[in-house]
């Protein structure tokens, strides 16, 4: 089984790698380009079974930081 997690930035936390995007587009010359939030992607090969309690205890203890960040699960 795959399964993607999505992990970003709360809201409210600074993100200097989203205004550094945003700056460099600006530079760029691409106009209209708001806030940019950057975050990650990580994709896991799991063995078939494996419990969503078990993906969501791997985001808890590794994959994301709780305190600053979300994630988003999604199995393929």
């Amino acid at each position: 089984m795959k399964a993607r997690v999505f992990v970003t930035l709360k809201p409210g936390v600074l993100d200097p790698q989203g205004k550094a995007i945003g700056h460099a587009l600006e530079g760029l010359g691409f106009a209209g380009v708001g806030d940019v939030r950057a975050g990650k992607l990580i994709e896991l090969e799991l063995a078939d079974g494996t419990s969503d309690e078990a993906i969501d205890q791997m985001c808890r203890q590794l994959l994301a930081n709780t305190v600053i960040e979300n994630y988003r699960v999604e199995k393929l």
